[in-house]
């Protein structure tokens, strides 16, 4: 990774789940489990179906919400308060991350697949409130989500985001075509490197990947 690829960037737009903390931490496993019950109460399913369809719909729609909103017409704030009504203990403060977040020059926002106030509670966990400028969550792309361009589009003109000032990280690699298209520059937070043309850069350590341009 060149740091010049950056100096022009202004606007830092980052994922929250799984991006902004460890996958090991496991937060997203209470999700899950949250994500099936309400599948099984709005299908009729057993569970095993149910998690069987809740995979399905994130694979096709891009998150479970969507598939259920089109299929099973779901009211999208009921079902984001009940998936998101979990224990956070899972999550520990990393100032080290905040101050390396903070230090990037311009603004600073996060968007999430997730609600806006399920992400804050994650960042005050995190200790990274103090480093961002705004929270976006689905429910400011009118519930299309990632990968779907428009809902990029929706979220950057609220925030006056300029593409091509901006760079995104994001630990689904699917989620940064569109970025891509737009003219982000991508980075993708995983153990592993997706290879896509659509991801310019990888790490497997956010804080180690900030640190060089900062």
């Amino acid at each position: 990774m060149s740091k010049s690829a950056f100096d022009h960037v202004r606007h830092w737009v980052f994922d929250l789940d799984n991006t902004l903390y460890p996958p090991a931490m496991r937060l997203f496993d209470q999700i899950e489990a949250k994500m099936t019950a309400f599948v099984m109460r709005a299908t009729g399913h057993g569970r095993d179906e149910a998690d069987r369809l809740r995979r399905r719909y994130w694979a096709e729609h891009g998150t479970t919400l969507a598939g259920l909103m089109r299929h099973h017409d779901v009211d999208p704030d009921a079902y984001l308060d009940e998936v998101h009504d979990i224990s956070f203990d899972a999550l520990s403060p990393d100032p080290h991350l905040a101050s390396l977040i903070a230090g990037l020059p311009g603004r600073r926002i996060v968007y999430s697949n997730g609600s806006a106030p399920y992400a804050a509670r994650v960042l005050e966990a995190r200790g990274l409130s103090a480093a961002f400028d705004a929270i976006y969550g689905v429910e400011h792309a009118g519930y299309t989500p990632k990968p779907e361009r428009a809902a990029f589009e929706a979220v950057f003109a609220r925030d006056g985001l300029a593409p091509m000032q901006a760079a995104m990280f994001e630990d689904d690699a699917r989620n940064l075509a569109a970025p891509h298209q737009m003219g982000l520059q991508t980075v993708h937070v995983a153990a592993e490197p997706d290879g896509a043309p659509h991801v310019h850069h990888h790490t497997d350590d956010l804080a180690a990947f900030l640190a060089r341009l900062t």
